[in-house]
């Protein structure tokens, strides 16, 4: 991946070098990681930004805290790091406005990933910028086939984190257990793909983040966390792993509803529609249409079955969790091999129970395949239904 992350960057520097922009200052950590192959654990949320400067005709340069410069010159291919403390006079601003001295001309940054602060200093110091989100975009819309292969790692490590739960569903079990199993079993999974030697000394196989999941009538609520709510026999089981799936900074959307030992005529309905309306949406997904006729397929679904949604059918993916273009209505971005998405089949019936199913895929030569795995059906809990 380091070697990706450098062609990447010369692919930037002449599309800067095009644009007549002098320099590009990224704060954002997923483009820092796209580009110099590196991310930090400590963020703008504790005051400590890094940042990426990109030139057209020079090697580029990172600022990162003094603190996180031994594990970032290890995992990056940057040579030009420099750093910042919390006191004195070698504080982030200093160091950034020191690093830029010699530009002239408008700086490149992805304007709304730019924190408030970054934003401030920028200003403070009489520093122009223009918005090269969409240059970065277009440039992460289509994926290498080394992109593609990590995200099939993160795709099985994702069904292992299903299997987990479906596993973890029995009467009188707290929801809470579920989340944890998950957990387990995606951390145990991400081991597998990594080494203890060099780049992937780095990589953390732990899976985090507040797990989305919810059962019974609270189903309706798309993103409720798990809770210490016991299961009942016929609760339906939702869980949502779009913020849990990833895999070397890439992401996945990924989403099933289980049944506890036996599901009701309504429920079965509901999910049965949520399924067919994904899988009507891909099966028009493939090069050449536009970005929302993948969702206008879903929609006639939703339509027909009496049910309306104020759902998006998809989201680009990639190493953020909302990548472009998504697939819904006014989103014209004609679909190309290499694109990836998040493609969900999604109905809320307020206080009764919701419908859910969600698959990440990427786009080929002739229509898609599938980067997630588990059976694509009204799925019951029970060790005899476990894929």
């Amino acid at each position: 991946m380091i070697e990706q992350a450098r062609l990447r960057t010369r692919q930037l520097q002449q599309k800067l070098a095009e644009n007549n922009i002098p320099v590009a200052i990224l704060t954002d950590q997923s483009t820092i990681a796209y580009f110099a192959g590196f991310w930090g654990y400590l963020g703008i949320e504790f005051g400590r930004p890094t940042f990426l400067l990109i030139t057209p005709d020079a090697e580029p340069t990172v600022i990162t805290p003094l603190m996180e410069s031994e594990m970032v010159g290890a995992m990056t291919w940057v040579e030009d790091i420099r750093t910042w403390e919390d006191v004195g006079q070698r504080s982030w601003h200093n160091v950034l406005v020191k690093a830029l001295a010699n530009i002239r001309g408008p700086a490149g940054i992805e304007k709304p990933q730019v924190p408030q602060v970054v934003a401030e200093c920028l200003s403070e110091n009489s520093i122009e910028t223009v918005d090269i989100g969409t240059i970065i975009g277009d440039m992460r819309m289509i994926k290498s086939a080394e992109e593609i292969v990590v995200m099939r790692e993160a795709g099985h490590i994702a069904g292992a984190m299903m299997k987990a739960a479906h596993v973890s569903l029995a009467i009188g079990e707290p929801e809470y257990e579920s989340a944890l199993a998950v957990v387990n079993a995606g951390t145990r999974a991400a081991a597998g793909f990594l080494t203890k030697d060099g780049w992937d000394a780095f990589v953390s196989p732990m899976i985090h983040n507040l797990q989305i999941l919810q059962s019974g009538k609270d189903t309706s609520m798309v993103h409720r966390r798990a809770s210490t709510k016991l299961y009942d026999i016929g609760d339906p089981v939702y869980f949502c792993f779009c913020n849990m799936a990833e895999f070397k900074q890439y992401k996945l959307g990924f989403d099933r509803m289980f049944f506890i030992e036996e599901v009701g005529d309504q429920e079965r309905e509901i999910q049965q529609a949520a399924i067919d309306a994904q899988q009507a949406a891909l099966a028009v997904l493939r090069p050449g249409i536009r970005a929302e006729e993948v969702a206008l397929a879903a929609d006639e679904v939703y339509a027909e079955r009496g049910y309306s949604t104020g759902y998006r059918t998809g989201r680009s993916i990639g190493v953020a969790y909302l990548e472009q273009p998504e697939l819904k209505a006014g989103y014209h971005t004609i679909l190309q091999a290499g694109m990836t998405f998040a493609v969900d089949g999604g109905i809320s019936v307020d206080g009764v129970c919701g419908g859910r199913i969600g698959d990440s895929v990427v786009v080929t030569e002739t229509g898609f395949e599938y980067l997630t795995e588990y059976p694509r059906e009204v799925l019951i809990s029970g060790a005899e239904n476990i894929a």
